[in-house]
């Protein structure tokens, strides 16, 4: 067989036309999955558009590596399958750095350092972790803090360990009295307590916790989005971005503003 000027322009657009989307894909779009109502790291504001320290973050990396976000709206629990079935590339919403998380999941250098909290009503007798027994205790499901709380029971006597699908809705059965105490990260317990004037933090559980942004293990991005992490910690970008969200300068010792080693399982 014979091939013409005209076949070859048309295998040519053929192979063309299969490699678009790929490459389009790899050059130009992160696909990023996030909670949506964690303030101050990711939610939506009133049009619907994702804002917050993480959504900062993710967007600014992105950038330094050539690509702009396309943000989805996903449930915590949901982000581990996401990235793990290439949903999704990069998960959002202070997700802790853990040994076990590590077994099926990669994770850039942290960028956050925080604690956990033990949340109750602000007129509540519960001041402390031994307060907590005979309790029913809130936590986020698929969260460090429902890890901790779980962990705790026996030796704590919690009476029940109570999961909810978002922040939003535990902190609104903390405040009716549904359950005792609430179990979460002490940032966004506090920025939601500015709002929530009836709760407060009563102890913070010490946990030296770090987020970091999530992906599969073998994914060819992890790389450059880390080293745009450490580009921005060195220039000054990620503790700019901290004082926006939370109105603090970051530890000079912290994650935020120190270059970190990227996690290994």
């Amino acid at each position: 067989m014979s091939f013409t000027r005209r076949n070859l322009l048309l295998l040519a657009a053929a192979f063309g036309i299969a490699a678009g989307p790929a490459t389009a894909y790899a050059q130009e779009t992160l696909n990023v999955g996030a909670y949506p109502t964690n303030p101050p790291f990711e939610y939506k504001n009133e049009s619907g558009t994702f804002e917050g320290f993480e959504v900062d973050i993710v967007n600014e990396a992105a950038k330094r590596i050539g690509m702009t976000t396309e943000i989805a709206d996903l449930g915590f629990q949901a982000l581990f399958a996401a990235t793990t079935s290439k949903r999704i590339d990069v998960a959002i919403s202070s997700i802790t750095i853990t040994p076990e998380r590590l077994k099926s999941q990669a994770f850039s250098q942290p960028y956050y350092d925080s604690d956990m909290g033990i949340a109750a009503k602000a007129d509540s007798p519960i001041k402390a972790e031994a307060d907590l027994k005979g309790k029913i205790i809130g936590v986020l499901s698929g969260s460090t803090g429902e890890a901790w709380t779980k962990q705790h029971q026996e030796a704590g006597g919690f009476s029940e360990v109570k999961g909810y699908d978002t922040q939003q809705n535990l902190l609104l059965d903390l405040s009716a009295g549904r359950v005792d105490a609430a179990v979460s990260d002490i940032p966004g317990l506090e920025y939601s307590f500015t709002r929530m004037k009836d709760l407060a933090v009563k102890e913070r559980i010490k946990t030296g916790e770090q987020y970091g942004l999530m992906m599969a293990k073998d994914h060819p991005l992890l790389g450059k989005l880390n080293d745009a992490l450490t580009a921005m910690k060195k220039d000054g970008t990620l503790a700019a971005i901290h004082k926006k969200w939370f109105g603090s300068d970051a530890p000079a010792d912290s994650s935020t503003v120190k270059e970190m080693p990227m996690p290994k399982a």
